[in-house]
């Protein structure tokens, strides 16, 4: 339970009472409207601070009443979730999975793996910064040097970026990894270098290390299986 606690102080500004006020990104991107997640020990629950009192109430009444949400299991109360929130139509959730990403893995590769703390990482900044982020990484969403969140970590193959891992959640306590594979190097075992890469930065060490994914996200549940990362809880988030 405290392991998933620091998963829900990692992934949302919260506010003094535990609500969320938003996502714990760069972006500033809003926070779900409901956010619950379980292991075998128990739930947690979150709700975002704009809910009326009324609908928190109910929530918290049915989320403490959840048996424990672990993996494959859907929580009991799902229908009536989505049912406070469907005033203005179809509700869009997602079922997650949360694994536990150790500190310092190995993974054999032959890429070549370049951390943010590194002097070669700083000099791709630098260049990137004066010659525009590369085609390839447009492509996956790195527009500007700043939407490298740091740390970060990439993996190269001819000189070409090929994977990159990145900090999509940082705290003072806890780090979400987001990780990305370009098409053409995708299904080679990358994307699980980039990962090991990631976990071995040094801003990283004194923080516990979440992997997360979509229930339906095969190829990201490939990557946690060549690693060997544990997978300990089950979320739903309701947006």
């Amino acid at each position: 339970m405290d392991w998933l606690n620091i998963d829900y102080c990692t992934l949302f500004q919260l506010r003094n009472d535990g609500r969320i006020e938003r996502e714990n990104d760069p972006d500033n991107s809003p926070g779900p409207r409901f956010w619950l997640a379980g292991c075998a020990e128990g739930n947690i629950f979150g709700v975002r601070d704009d809910l009326p009192d009324d609908v928190y109430t109910e929530l918290e009444s049915l989320a403490a009443s959840e048996p424990a949400f672990t993996h494959p299991a859907t929580p009991r109360h799902l229908d009536r979730y989505l049912s406070l929130f469907n005033e203005d139509g179809p509700v869009a959730y997602d079922l997650g999975l949360i694994y536990e990403l150790p500190h310092a893995l190995s993974y054999r590769s032959d890429a070549r793996i370049i951390g943010s703390d590194s002097a070669e990482g700083q000099d791709l900044m630098l260049s990137w910064a004066a010659e525009g982020v590369p085609d390839g990484l447009v492509e996956l969403g790195f527009r500007e040097v700043t939407d490298f969140w740091e740390p970060w970590c990439v993996a190269t193959v001819d000189r070409r970026i090929a994977s990159v891992a990145f900090a999509a959640r940082l705290s003072e306590v806890g780090a979400e990894l987001g990780l990305v594979t370009a098409k053409a190097f995708r299904g080679q075992g990358l994307g699980a270098a980039t990962t090991a890469g990631w976990s071995r930065h040094p801003a990283l060490q004194s923080r516990t290390l979440f992997y997360s994914t979509d229930r339906n996200n095969v190829s990201s549940q490939y990557v946690a299986e060549r690693l060997g990362l544990r997978l300990r809880g089950a979320s739903l988030r309701i947006s």
